[in-house]
């Protein structure tokens, strides 16, 4: 995604309207000559890089729109940037240095001394290791010295697809307020969309039943009691997974710095299922978070015969659904569901609370964070039917297979 300085917007009443780059001659003209440099950097360190972006860019009036497409393409989804050198920094310049200090300050003493490590290093890593590479190792963990080693092509279309995409995303860096309606739409969309909503920890109020469609509501990073940057980017990556849902329409209210008056307006934003843009998002399975693939793996390394999955139903409760995040299944037959609680805010906890309530789970273990201010809140623990975990950073998968030995 883009960062916020080269975010392209402009207001229109109360509605915010961001960039959109059309496929035409002079942008498709200019994605390819960017790809084609970049293609011949390959090889080359991102400083040099950077200098051939700038000799291009020159004098140019639509240097944002540049910028834009070459940070996507300096991205992890199609560059990838890697230190060179014999030994790792740090370490090789600390053995250049103590050399250095053994011998009289001269600069014929510079050459003698590279060469002196290369055969020393030659020696220890069974290779030959060339003064050369030691001059260029010294400081290649410094960003400009990264070496652009891959690079994977975009299409130009691709590309500025892309780059319409993250414009629209970088507008809910500053959402308060997102509201989805999806309908008439096939239940393995709803069950793909949900997935994401849970991949992405975004806190969520869902009304609805597959037969007449859902009504998401998904609080934004303004909501929070203090602005969450990663929470605001967390949201943007939920849009790509959005457009493979047939049917939807979104609404979103933003909290707008106007670059003028330098105050913050209420602006709104809507988009649907017809926007035209491209999902770069593969539209089978969701991939897992890093909370999830961590708690998945170390629950593996258990001496147990409780299975983990991450394929759960979707729960009806009266207007809405919930969705645990594991379900866990024992080869007898008994089956427990797992549902992590880790975001904070008073609301958002009433109805998550409520859920679990209206849920009558009687196989729900309900891990919670110990962060979150729950008497602030005014939500009560015991009024719930499910087994409570508390957890600080990580949840330990002993905890819950305990609970799972002890009550079930």
């Amino acid at each position: 995604m883009l960062p916020t300085d080269l975010l392209i917007a402009r207001p229109n009443g109360e509605t915010i309207v961001p960039k959109h780059l059309a496929a035409n001659a002079h942008h498709l003209n200019l994605a390819t000559t960017l790809i084609n440099l970049f293609q011949q950097a390959k090889g080359s360190t991102q400083g040099e890089l950077d200098r051939q972006l700038q000799e291009l860019e020159g004098d140019n009036t639509d240097y944002r729109i540049q910028r834009g497409l070459a940070y996507l393409l300096k991205s992890d989804a199609f560059s990838q940037f890697e230190i060179v050198s014999p030994l790792d920094p740090q370490e090789l310049r600390q053995q250049v240095f103590a050399l250095s200090a053994q011998a009289a300050p001269l600069p014929q003493t510079a050459t003698q001394t590279l060469q002196t490590l290369a055969d020393r290093l030659s020696l220890q890593l069974e290779r030959e290791v060339l003064p050369e590479q030691i001059r260029a190792g010294l400081y290649a963990d410094l960003s400009e010295n990264r070496i652009l080693t891959q690079f994977d092509a975009p299409s130009p279309e691709a590309l500025l697809h892309r780059y319409n995409l993250s414009q629209v995303q970088g507008i809910f860096y500053k959402a308060s307020q997102i509201r989805i309606h999806a309908h008439r739409n096939d239940p393995g969309e709803y069950k793909l969309l949900f997935r994401y909503l849970k991949l992405f920890g975004l806190m969520t109020y869902i009304e609805g039943d597959a037969d007449h469609g859902f009504t998401i509501a998904i609080d934004g990073p303004t909501s929070l009691f203090k602005p969450s940057t990663r929470y605001g980017l967390d949201i943007a990556k939920l849009i790509p997974a959005l457009l493979h849902v047939t049917k939807w329409s979104l609404a979103a209210d933003l909290h707008w710095r106007d670059p003028y008056t330098k105050t913050e307006k209420t602006r709104r934003f809507s988009l649907d299922s017809d926007c035209n843009l491209v999902s770069h998002y593969p539209p089978g399975k969701a991939y897992d978070s890093f909370l999830e693939m961590s708690f998945a793996d170390r629950w593996d390394s258990l001496k147990t015969d409780w299975q983990l999955e991450r394929e759960v139903d979707l729960i009806p409760i009266p207007g809405s659904v919930m969705i645990p995040d594991f379900r866990l299944v024992h080869p007898d037959g008994r089956s427990v569901l797992l549902e992590i609680v880790g975001y904070w805010r008073p609301e958002y906890l009433r109805k998550k609370f409520s859920q679990v309530r209206q849920s009558e789970r009687n196989n729900l273990i309900l891990a919670v964070s110990e962060r979150l201010n729950l008497e602030k809140a005014g939500v009560k623990v015991s009024n719930v039917p499910a087994h409570v975990i508390w957890f600080k950073d990580k949840l330990s998968p002993k905890a819950v297979l305990d609970v799972l030995n002890q009550e079930f």
